[in-house]
């Protein structure tokens, strides 16, 4: 396992640079009636217990010196002088945990031609509901089009800056590499797919890996998008004949389609695909499943297929469930809908519920499912007691928000969102409460965030939440990825 350095320290020159730049302590300083205006935003951001330290710099490039003291309403103190804070690690988490339900005052002066500025006090509150992860795995990928450059799955320790690799297309032979997803956050269980020549599905469960051949000739495709039945025995899927196309306009610039796209369920145990023509139906895209926390549902997209490509902007899905019995394996005998969104003409994308039961969150765009690229696109969440669905307010932002996942505790949530540029997708993190009402998202701290994202030419997807560390045998994954052995699946009819 590789240790990747994600933090910009300051470099020698920039550390020469603080030392000329910032020689003394705030003085002569001018009142300044509004907030600071920093980067990232932490401004009223609500955090948990164990987050690593909200570094920032001041947005404004012209500002030569911040001067920033962080003062807990139950205690402690910390101060920081230079371009950017660089708060330290042991001791922020200390006064973090001492203020656990209360404030932090953010006391904030920047230094600009040689003018001190005093700008108005901040708070960052601590939440009360703890982070239980060890911390989020995603993939990292250039945002390219037609072809994908280098790409990995990383791991990152939340309470730190520390990020590893779990496999990047280095060791793949230059193969895609995609969609790593737990058991609900169980590292201990986890399935991934690589793209290419050699491509495979990897099932890992009870401390082996399965490398299955990537596409079922009797399923036309290859297995996408997958999610984990909570008894670690079953997994569902989608299959996907994908296209892409791309646009000549701003806003949008490109578009993923499907021509077709189906659900099923995978038996790891008989090696089995479980197909069901209820959720495979001719005229109609199934897609993005998800098992209920009880396991006694599985929930998937749906739409009435399009002439492709010229009616892509008509293809939209709404939410439905179908019953699954864990004990047979077998889907249910109706499927219920349960949000109509191609009734209002809007689609949705990447349902996820809640591990408690309560809630299942959900990305709304104007159409298609591919919803990263859609700047329309804005997280839902469904009272699953009551019914009733809403926009995530707090959370949203006017570019495009999607590709959520739920803390094991059910009392956070990430998710990747291109407010930042519009470029880039980054991690944000939120705590959302039992009334299902979101905090203001903070972006996933680093130990420099301006120059790292500023830098890094990558964007994330596909982020999830950890309870541990996964502890993979890189080496040994490694030669199984570039041997050719593959097991072979087989599909079995679910009405038979």
């Amino acid at each position: 396992m590789r240790t990747i350095k994600t933090s910009f320290s300051c470099s020698f020159v920039l550390a020469l640079f603080i030392v000329v730049a910032c020689t003394s302590a705030p003085h002569d300083e001018k009142m300044v009636e509004q907030l600071p205006n920093i980067y990232p935003d932490y401004v009223g951001v609500t955090i948990p217990v164990g987050i690593a330290p909200l570094n920032f710099a001041m947005a404004d490039d012209s500002v030569s010196c911040i001067d920033v003291e962080v003062k807990g309403v139950k205690g402690g103190l910390l101060h920081s002088n230079g371009v950017c804070t660089d708060f330290d690690i042991e001791q922020w988490q200390q006064m973090v945990k001492q203020n656990k339900g209360a404030q932090l005052l953010v006391s904030v002066a920047a230094q600009r031609d040689g003018q001190w500025m005093r700008y108005k006090d901040f708070t960052i509150h601590v939440a009360e509901e703890e982070l239980h992860d060890w911390g989020i795995t995603y993939r990292r990928i250039a945002p390219g089009y037609e072809m994908f450059g280098l790409m990995g799955i990383y791991q990152r320790d939340l309470s730190s800056f520390e990020e590893t690799s779990l496999l990047d297309n280095g060791d793949s032979e230059g193969m895609c590499v995609n969609c790593h997803t737990p058991n609900r956050t169980n590292p201990d269980q986890y399935v991934m797919h690589i793209r290419g020549a050699n491509g495979a599905t990897m099932i890992y469960r009870n401390g082996s890996s399965e490398l299955l051949k990537a596409v079922n000739d009797s399923l036309g495709g290859a297995m996408v998008y997958p999610y984990w039945h909570p008894d670690g025995r079953f997994c569902a899927f989608s299959t996907n004949k994908t296209s892409q196309m791309f646009h000549t306009n701003k806003k949008n610039v490109v578009e993923v389609y499907d021509a077709s796209s189906d659900v099923f369920v995978y038996d790891t145990e008989r090696h089995a695909i479980v197909s069901d023509t209820l959720i495979m139906r001719k005229n109609w895209a199934e897609n993005c499943p998800a098992f209920s926390p009880d396991g006694k549902w599985l929930f998937f997209v749906t739409a009435r297929r399009q002439i492709y490509p010229t009616d892509y902007d008509k293809e939209r899905y709404s939410l439905c469930r179908v019953a699954f019995d864990s004990a047979t394996g077998r889907i249910g005998q109706k499927v219920d809908t349960l949000v109509n969104a191609s009734a209002e003409e809007k689609s949705i994308s990447w349902p996820r519920p809640s591990y408690d039961g309560r809630f299942l969150m959900y990305t709304l765009a104007d159409y298609g499912y591919f919803t990263i690229w859609h700047p329309e696109s804005d997280l839902y969440l469904l009272d699953l007691e009551t019914g009733l669905s809403q926009p995530l307010s707090e959370a949203n932002s006017d570019k495009a928000d999607s590709f959520h996942n739920w803390s094991s505790d059910s009392s956070w949530f990430l998710f990747t969102s291109r407010r930042d540029d519009g470029r880039y997708s980054r991690i944000y993190l939120a705590c959302i409460g039992k009334d299902g009402k979101s905090t203001k998202p903070f972006l996933l701290p680093q130990r420099d965030p301006k120059n790292y994202y500023t830098q890094l030419l990558y964007s994330y997807n596909t982020p999830d939440f950890t309870t541990k560390l996964v502890n993979n045998d890189q080496v040994t994954l490694k030669g199984e990825v570039k041997s050719d052995r593959r097991i072979e699946t087989s599909v079995t009819d679910n009405r038979n």
